[in-house]
């Protein structure tokens, strides 16, 4: 019963300590990813619309990209807007750029990022931006003359930010932000803690640490079943940092975790079709590696 004692207080001990370390981000974060959705969302769509068939396609892709990092919508709110740029005209590469990156990055998560540390939210925002420039680029080289997604079943997007008072308005979608996140934001805070108090430095070193390609692959691997929500694995990637994990594993896992979060995949196998959703998989593995192992070089 002691030892049992013991060791609640040593779990309490660590997750105070990071509950404490991060809360004020956590918070801060979203209210303005909710200032954004219900003041600027609006706008920064519009600019996609905005963009003319015409136009340049690499110069679209980098503009694409760059919206789709800070647009605030999670993956079934990014998907009814794609549909409806896609039946505006908008070229498939520029939505390849767009939804990539938007997967894996929004203001909100940004803000959590910086948590982190200045070195790793900049590494984040670039690895994320050009993760969609590529996604693009990939789709323009392949597939010019083919269409690539299907959006034959969604309808135009619902919005929910329609309560003519605005101070209302942005606290119901605090509230939404709130509910959200809030679980999964405490779960990774106790997983940080137990990580902590029961993995040994050295083991998080051997695995993600270093610049061997194994710890680049490992983080890629890890992402993909532990990724639950962006907030929630804030706590863990900074005991995962200050335990040895390498800057370009932690890239691999910034990028794989959002990217194949399971309900972003079931939105995608709808949209993409199983060939196009098989290339998408075989695209994130490859490109998480290979940013990876290049920060790693670099850095």
């Amino acid at each position: 019963m002691e030892i049992l004692q013991r060791e609640c207080i040593y779990i309490w001990y660590y997750f105070t300590l990071q509950f404490r370390q991060i809360f004020l981000y956590w918070i801060i974060g979203m209210v303005i990813g909710s200032v954004i959705s219900v003041f600027f969302k609006d706008r920064i769509h519009n600019l996609m619309r905005e963009m003319k068939g015409d136009g340049s396609s690499f110069a679209g892709i980098l503009f694409a990209s760059m919206l789709g990092v800070i647009s605030p919508l999670c993956m079934y709110g990014t998907i009814p807007i794609a549909a409806s740029f896609s039946r505006g005209g908008i070229r498939d590469e520029w939505l390849a750029s767009f939804m990539m990156s938007s997967i894996l990055l929004n203001p909100q998560l940004i803000v959590y990022s910086v948590a982190l540390g200045t070195k790793v939210l900049l590494v984040r925002i670039l690895a994320c931006f050009v993760c969609g420039i590529t996604a693009g680029v990939v789709i323009r080289i392949f597939f010019r003359e083919k269409t690539f997604f299907r959006f034959d079943s969604f309808d135009e997007p619902k919005n929910r930010d329609t309560d003519p008072n605005l101070a209302i308005r942005l606290l119901k979608n605090l509230g939404r932000n709130f509910k959200a996140t809030g679980l999964y934001f405490l779960i990774g805070v106790l997983l940080s803690a137990l990580f902590q108090r029961y993995v040994p430095a050295e083991t998080v070193t051997k695995l993600f640490g270093g610049n061997e390609a194994w710890g680049v692959l490992m983080a890629s691997t890890v992402g993909v079943p532990l990724y639950v929500c962006g907030g929630g694995t804030i706590p863990i990637l900074r005991t995962w940092l200050a335990s040895g994990m390498s800057l370009g594993s932690a890239a691999a896992f910034m990028i794989t975790g959002p990217a194949t979060k399971i309900t972003n995949l079931g939105a995608l196998k709808v949209v993409l079709g199983m060939k196009h959703f098989l290339l998408y998989w075989i695209y994130i593995i490859l490109f998480s590696c290979l940013c990876g192992l290049l920060i790693n070089l670099c850095l």
